[in-house]
C-alpha cells in the first residue's frame, strides 16, 4: 500500500494527516482568513546570513527578521508581503503569521533593513524593535514592588539609546531594547541614579551563556535579614524601644538638648535617632521618587515622617517624634517582609534557572575535561556519570541509564535511555554512565527556552492585572487628597485638636500605598506559572492562565492526543484453513514495499512476532483500493473489502465466485450448517465499530484472512476525560476519521460529543462553533497540524512539546510530556489561580477600606495601618499565592 494507494488510513493517519499538509493557497497556516493567532512578542529583527531565492533569482547575501505582531492572518501577511516586494533587491519573503515575524532575504547593495521596515509600516503594520537593536536584561534585585518599577521605568524612559523597556518586579529584572550604538553603562547609570543598584546584565552581549539572568548569588538571596537595611531597622527598633522605656517606664522628663529654642527630652532624642536610622533608606527612596515625579509609597512615607518631625518642631510642646520613629521602624520592617515575600516568589523562578549545571565533562581526544557549559560546541561529546545533571540537549551515543526527566516533562518515573535516545539539559542521570552528543548550544536548549518563556510570561498581563494598575493610578491620588482633608478640615472647620487629626492624616497617607493591591495579581500569576513549569506544563502568560481557568469546554484532537498516534495491528482473522502466521506472512510481503502507515504497522508487527516475509515481485499500488504483488510467483492482493468484492468475492459467505456467478442454494445451506463468516454484516462491521481499519488479504482464488489495524486509545484517556467532565467541562473530540471510527473512539473515551471527517480548516470552523456555543474553549492538539485550531480557540494547548520548537512557539500552553493526564491538573491549577487572584484583590481592597473607615474614629493607629494595611497584607497575598505551588498532578 503505497502512500498513494488511496485506502482509508483510519484511524489517525489518513485524510486527517494528508489534509494537514495542504494549506489554502497563500495561507501560511492553512486556515484561511479564519486564523486569528495571538502573536508572540518579538524584539525586532535580527540580521543574519541568508540564502538565495529558490526561484533562482539573485537575492544577495543578507537576511533580516522583523517582529510584526499585528500580522496575524493570511490577508495581513499578503499585504505586508506585497508592500515589501515593491523594493528593489528583495528576494524570498517568509511571513510567519503564527509567530508574528517576517523573514526577508535581500541584496544589501540595493536595499536596507530600514527600507524594509518603512515599507512594512507603510502597509499599516507596526514593527517591534529593528534589525539593529539588542535586548539586555538588567538584574535589579531591589526593584520588588510596583512603585519601585515605576521609578526604574522613569529612569529608562529618559536614558539615551533605550528603544523600549519592560520591568518585572516579581523577577527583579528589567528587559531593555537598545539601539545598536547605545552605551549600556549609561543605561545602568540611569537606573542607579533612580536609587536601584544593577547587580548584573545579561543579553545579546552578555557573558552568561545560559541565556537568562540568574539574579545574584545564593548568598545574596539569603541576606534579607542580614542586610544593611535590616541592621538599620533593628537599630531603629532599639532606639524606639529605649525611648518608650525612658518615657513610660522610667518617666524621664530630663531635657538633654536644646536646638534653636526647641528642647528635647531623653525619650524624644531616642525617638529622633530611631526615625533617622530607620528612615534613612525611606527618605533616600523618597528623594528619588520626588526627583522622578512619582507619587509612590516611598514619597508618601517620607512625607509622613518629615511632617511628623516638622510638626513637632513647630508646635513646641506637642511631640510627634514617637509617631515618626514608629512609622520609620514599622515601615522598614514592612519593607523587609515584602522583600522576603518577593524572594519566595523569585525563588520559584531561580529553581528553574538552577536546574542546569554550570560545568560539563567533555570528551576530547579521549581525555575528560571539565569546562563551562557555554564553552561546549555542537557535536561535542559529554560524559554524564550517575547522579549528575545532564548539561545539554543531545543524543545518547554510548551507555544506558534511567533519566529523571521530571524537571522538564514532569514525569514522576525515570525514563530508560539508551544509544540514539534524546535527553534534555537539567534532567538527572539516575544510574548508569552516559555519553551524550551536544545538539544545542548553551542558552538554546529546552530548559533555557522554558525559563525564557516563563520570564517573558510576566509581561503578558491579565485583564485583572491591567484593571488593578488602572485602579491604583487613581486610588493613590484620591487617598492623598483624603489624607490632607482628614488632617486639615476638622481642626479648621470644627476647631478639633489638630495634633490628633494630623496623626489621622498621616495614617491615611500610609493607607494610600497600593503595594499589596498591585502585587496581588502578579505574584499569583508567577506562582501559578512557575508551579506549572516544575510539573511539566509551560503556560506562556498570565492571560492564558486566567483563560484556562475560565473555559467551559475542551476540544480534543483525536490522533496523537486521545490516541497514541501510532498504528498497531490489533486483530488477525485467518480464513479458509489458513493460520495467523500464514496471513501475516502474506500481509508482510504485500506491505514490505509500502510507505503507507498501515503497511508499516503490519510489517512492524510481523517483524515483532518473528514472521518472515515472502519473495515479492511486480508490486503495484491500486489507487484508492489497495495493492497487488506476486508472492513466490502467486498473485496476491491486500486492501479494502470493496476491492475484493470487485475481484468477485462474496464476502457474506467467504467463498470464491467467478465473474457473474451466484452461490447455489446448496452452497448457502452448507455455509449455514458450518457457520461460515459473514464478513459484510458481521466481522468487518464489528471490527470497524471498535475503531479499527480492516485490510483483507488473499489471492485471486482464495481469501486468506483479515488484518485489523488501529491507533490505540491512550490508557489514561478515559480517566482524563472523566476528570474533566467531573470538573464541569464539556469534552468534544475532533477528528478527520470517518463517522464510524470516530463514534467508536468517542464511546471508548467517554467524551460528550464528537466532530468527524474534519480537514484542518474544518477544525477551525468546529472550534468557532464551540466558541459560539460555550463562549470559552480550550483546544488540545499536537501544536503542529492543529496550529490553526489552537490559534482559534480561547486557549491552545499542545501535547508532547519537549524538544519540539514548533509546539513551544505556537501553543499558549504546552504539556512538555506526551501525557494527557496533565490536562485536569492544568485546569485545576488555572481555576484555583483565578480564585486566588480574586481573593487577593478583594481582600486587599476590603482591608484597606475597613482601616480607612476606622481612622477618623480613632480605631486605627499608624502602627496598625503599617502592619495590617501594608506589611501584613503584602505577606498575606504572597502567602495565598504561594499555595498554588502545593497543587500537584495526580500520581
Amino acid at each position: 500500500m503505497s502512500e498513494h494507494d488511496g485506502r482509508d488510513p483510519d484511524p489517525g493517519t489518513g485524510d486527517e494527516a494528508d489534509a494537514s499538509t495542504d494549506p489554502q493557497e497563500g495561507d501560511e497556516c492553512g486556515c484561511g482568513d479564519a486564523c486569528e493567532v495571538e502573536s508572540a512578542s518579538a524584539s525586532g529583527a535580527t540580521g543574519e546570513t541568508g540564502t538565495g531565492d529558490p526561484t533562482g533569482e539573485s537575492t544577495g547575501s543578507a537576511r533580516a527578521e522583523f517582529g510584526v505582531p499585528d500580522m496575524d492572518c493570511a490577508s495581513c501577511a499578503s499585504k505586508v508581503e506585497t508592500s515589501v516586494r515593491k523594493l528593489d533587491g528583495v528576494g524570498d519573503i517568509d511571513p510567519r503569521v503564527t509567530t508574528g515575524r517576517l523573514v526577508v532575504d535581500y541584496d544589501p547593495d540595493r536595499t536596507t533593513p530600514d527600507d524594509i521596515r518603512r515599507n512594512i509600516e507603510g502597509a499599516g503594520y507596526a514593527v517591534e524593535g529593528g534589525p539593529s537593536t539588542r535586548e539586555v536584561s538588567l538584574s535589579v534585585p531591589d526593584m520588588d514592588c510596583a512603585s519601585c518599577a515605576g521609578k526604574v521605568e522613569n529612569a529608562l524612559r529618559d536614558a539615551p539609546g533605550v528603544l523600549s523597556y519592560e520591568t518585572r518586579p516579581t523577577a527583579g529584572t528589567a528587559v531593555v531594547t537598545l539601539a545598536a550604538d547605545a552605551d549600556l553603562d549609561s543605561v545602568v547609570s540611569a537606573v542607579e541614579s533612580a536609587g536601584y543598584e544593577v547587580t548584573g546584565t545579561d543579553g545579546d552581549d552578555g557573558d552568561n551563556g545560559h541565556g537568562h539572568s540568574h539574579g545574584g548569588s545564593d548568598a545574596d538571596r539569603e541576606s534579607v535579614w542580614r542586610s544593611t537595611r535590616a541592621v538599620k531597622t533593628w537599630v531603629s527598633g532599639g532606639f524606639l524601644a529605649a525611648g518608650i522605656a525612658a518615657e513610660y517606664l522610667l518617666g524621664l522628663e530630663l531635657v538633654v538638648a536644646s536646638v534653636l529654642g526647641v528642647s528635647f527630652t531623653v525619650a524624644e532624642v531616642l525617638y529622633l535617632l530611631g526615625a533617622a536610622v530607620g528612615g534613612q533608606a525611606i527618605l533616600r527612596n523618597g528623594y528619588y521618587s520626588a526627583k522622578n515625579r512619582s507619587l509612590d509609597i516611598d514619597f508618601l512615607m517620607s512625607t509622613a515622617i518629615l511632617s511628623a518631625v516638622a510638626a513637632s518642631l513647630i508646635s513646641g510642646p506637642t511631640s510627634l517624634y514617637f509617631e515618626a520613629a514608629t512609622l520609620a521602624f514599622l515601615f522598614s520592617v514592612s519593607e523587609l517582609l515584602e522583600r522576603y515575600s518577593m524572594d519566595r516568589t523569585r525563588d520559584s523562578l531561580r529553581e528553574l534557572m538552577d536546574l542546569s549545571p554550570d560545568e560539563a565533562t567533555v570528551l576530547r581526544d579521549g581525555v575528560e575535561t571539565v569546562v563551562p557549559v557555554e564553552e561546549l560546541e555542537l557535536d561535542d561529546v559529554v560524559a554524564v556519570k550517575p547522579g549528575e545533571k545532564i548539561p545539554v540537549d543531545g543524543t545518547v551515543v554510548a551507555g544506558d541509564s534511567a533519566v529523571n526527566q521530571a524537571p522538564i516533562t514532569g514525569e514522576s518515573v525515570p525514563v530508560d535511555k539508551a544509544e540514539g535516545d534524546e535527553v534534555f539539559a537539567g534532567t538527572v542521570n539516575e544510574a548508569g554512565y552516559l555519553e551524550v552528543r551536544v545538539e544545542s548550544a548553551a542558552g538554546d536548549d529546552t530548559l533555557s527556552r522554558i525559563v525564557s518563556m516563563v520570564e517573558d510570561a510576566q509581561s503578558n498581563k491579565t485583564e485583572r492585572e491591567q484593571f488593578v494598575e488602572r485602579f491604583s493610578s487613581y486610588y493613590t491620588p484620591v487617598m492623598v487628597v483624603v489624607a490632607v482633608a482628614v488632617a486639615a478640615i476638622p481642626p479648621i472647620a470644627f476647631g478639633l485638636d489638630w495634633v490628633t487629626w494630623f496623626v489621622y492624616g498621616i495614617t491615611m497617607l500610609v493607607l494610600a500605598c497600593p503595594c499589596a493591591f498591585v502585587i496581588s495579581t502578579p505574584v499569583s500569576v508567577v506562582s501559578g506559572i512557575t508551579s506549572a513549569a516544575k510539573n511539566g506544563v509551560l503556560i506562556k502568560g498570565g492571560t492564558h492562565l486566567e483563560a484556562m481557568g475560565s473555559v467551559e469546554a475542551v476540544a480534543v484532537d483525536k490522533t496523537g492526543t486521545l490516541t497514541k498516534g501510532e498504528l498497531t495491528v490489533t486483530d488477525v482473522v485467518p480464513l479458509n484453513g489458513n493460520s495467523e502466521e500464514d496471513v501475516l506472512r502474506c500481509a508482510r510481503g504485500l506491505e514490505s514495499r509500502s510507505e503507507h502507515p498501515i503497511g508499516e504497522a503490519i510489517v512492524s508487527h510481523a517483524e515483532g512476532t518473528g514472521v518472515a516475509g515472502r519473495e515479492v515481485d511486480d508490486f503495484e499500488s491500486v489507487t484508492g483500493k489497495g495493492v497487488r504483488a506476486d508472492l513466490d510467483g502467486v498473485p496476491h492482493f491486500a486492501g479494502k473489502p470493496g476491492f475484493f468484492e470487485e475481484l468477485g468475492f462474496d464476502l457474506e459467505h467467504v467463498h470464491v465466485t467467478g465473474p457473474g456467478e451466484e452461490l447455489s442454494e446448496d452452497v448457502r445451506q452448507l455455509c449455514d450448517r458450518h457457520g461460515c463468516l459473514n464478513l459484510v454484516e458481521d466481522t468487518i462491521p464489528r471490527l470497524q465499530s471498535e475503531g479499527k481499519t480492516v485490510v483483507v488479504v488473499g489471492t485471486e482464488d482464495d481469501l486468506e484472512g483479515l488484518v485489523a489495524v488501529a491507533d490505540e486509545v491512550r490508557p489514561d484517556a478515559r480517566e482524563t476525560v472523566a476528570k474533566l467532565r467531573e470538573a464541569g467541562l464539556s469534552v468534544v473530540m475532533l477528528t478527520g476519521d470517518n463517522e464510524g471510527t470516530a463514534r467508536a473512539i468517542a464511546e471508548q473515551v467517554g467524551v460528550d460529543d464528537f466532530r468527524a471527517g474534519l480537514l484542518p480548516e474544518d477544525k477551525v470552523a468546529a472550534v468557532e462553533g464551540l466558541l459560539d456555543e460555550y463562549g470559552s474553549v480550550a483546544m488540545v492538539g499536537d501544536g503542529i497540524n492543529d496550529a490553526p485550531a489552537l490559534a482559534t480557540a480561547t486557549v491552545g494547548v499542545a501535547m508532547g512539546a519537549a524538544g519540539t520548537d514548533t509546539a513551544l512557539e505556537t501553543a499558549d500552553i504546552a504539556l512538555m510530556a506526551d501525557d494527557l493526564s496533565k490536562l485536569p491538573y492544568l485546569y485545576e491549577l488555572s481555576h484555583r489561580a483565578n480564585n486566588v487572584i480574586r481573593q487577593n484583590i478583594w481582600a486587599s481592597l476590603a482591608i484597606k477600606a475597613v482601616l480607612a473607615v476606622g481612622v477618623p474614629f480613632g480605631y486605627v493607629s499608624v502602627a496598625l495601618a503599617v502592619l495590617a494595611g501594608d506589611a501584613g497584607m503584602t505577606m498575606g497575598v504572597t502567602g495565598n499565592a504561594m499555595r498554588l505551588a502545593r497543587i500537584r498532578p495526580d500520581e
